[in-house]
């Protein structure tokens, strides 16, 4: 925020990612980064479906512009967004793992 001082009165209403990001102005875009990534690795455990290349890219395109309002939603709320996803993403893989171990039993 440059020369600009922030009051702890002021960071005590902010959420986690305001106080980061006032901190440092590139945390913003790392919580984004990070959103984008688990959102992409939640969808492809459990939803993804092979597709033609124009569809997979007008896919994850969508999914992109839908992780800008699950970032704002951190940003903003403090909704807890990137530790969701984490959780969806480690129930998913665990549930990944085990179909492909039934289905290696049963083949």
């Amino acid at each position: 925020m440059g020369s600009q001082q922030i009051s702890e009165q002021d960071l005590e209403g902010m959420t986690w990612l305001m106080r980061a990001t006032a901190e440092n102005e590139w945390y913003g875009l790392y919580a984004f980064i990070a959103i984008v990534v688990l959102a992409i690795i939640v969808f492809n455990l459990g939803f993804a479906r092979e597709l033609p290349p124009l569809k997979k890219v007008l896919v994850y395109f969508t999914l992109i512009i839908g992780c800008f309002v699950l970032w704002f939603l951190e940003f903003a709320f403090g909704a807890p967004i990137i530790v969701v996803l984490i959780i969806s993403g480690f129930v998913l893989g665990m549930y990944r793992f085990r179909l492909h171990l039934h289905r290696k039993k049963n083949a």
